[in-house]
Parts: structure tokens; sequence; C-alpha cells
């Protein structure tokens, strides 16, 4: 699907646990006509001030469209609720266009691992950077540390400079 193996599993394993016996749609339908029977309000928070003359509740979205609109683009085959899902952790990067810059360099966009990545120091750039036989993101793929190829680009520029 993705042609990452860790994305695609995690995908089947997804799918897998969205499947439903006859038994588990009976439940869903019984619990959705009982619902449908209550009084709606949207989600939100509440207001934080008193004095923003709001008592209600503010509408909350779990994830920004724009990132949404970005995956579902490039991930047309997989469902919008797991995209909006992994959206929710996307956002917290920064902009949809930092993000896209993640997945040209050879991550997915539902692969969590870029905030790893990120946090040990790591740009999109570095990831084409060879250390070795490997390219950065090969080596991450095979299970070295961010903080290891961290080191490694670090002692690199070092050397070359």
């Amino acid at each position: 699907m993705t042609g990452d193996p860790g994305v695609d599993a995690l995908i089947q394993q997804w799918a897998a646990e969205r499947e439903q016996s006859a038994e588990d749609r009976e439940a869903d339908r019984i619990a959705s006509a009982w619902l449908a029977d209550m009084p709606q309000a949207p989600p939100g928070i509440p207001g934080q001030r008193a004095r923003t003359g709001s008592t209600g509740w503010a509408p909350l979205e779990a994830a920004d469209p724009g990132y949404v609109e970005a995956m579902r683009d490039r991930l047309p085959e997989v469902p919008v609720d797991l995209l909006s899902a992994a959206a929710g952790w996307w956002q917290m990067i920064g902009p949809v266009a930092e993000a896209e810059k993640w997945w040209d360099a050879g991550l997915s966009p539902l692969d969590q691992r870029a905030l790893d990545y990120r946090a040990a120091g790591l740009t999109p750039a570095d990831l084409g950077k060879r250390l070795g036989p490997m390219t950065v993101l090969q080596h991450l793929r095979r299970g070295s540390a961010p903080a290891w190829c961290v080191a490694r680009l670090a002692r690199q520029r070092r050397d070359a400079g």
C-alpha cells in the first residue's frame, strides 16, 4: 500500500479491528438507535474564562482539515478516520508544508516515527544523506536509533569542515 512494511502492517491491523461480526453489527445498530433518541449537543470544550461571554461549548475538530486533505491526496485508499487520527499527530509538527517535506523525504503520512526523528534533531533533508553505504532513512528503517544518526551526521560534518 504505502511501501513501508511497518505502516502497511498498521493499516492491515486497523482494518482487521474494524471488521465486525453480525453480533457486533447488531450491538452497534442498537447503540446507534438508542443514542439517536438522546438530545444531540456538538462536541467541544467549555469556555475558559467567564468574561468571554460564552458559557456554552466551543466546537472542537480533532484534526486540521488541511492535513486530512493532504494525506488523502497521498493515500487515497486509506479510510478517512485513520487519516484523521494520524493527522491529529502530524499537525503537532507544524504547518502542512513541513509535514509534506517529511513525506517527500520517504516517510508515509501514517508513519508517526517522524515525530521521534524530528525530536532527535533530524530534518527531512537529513534522511537522504549517506552514512556509509546507506542513507539515514535506510539506517532508521533497519532499527538504528535517531540519536545515533544525528551523532554520525554531526561527526561527518565536523570531519568534512
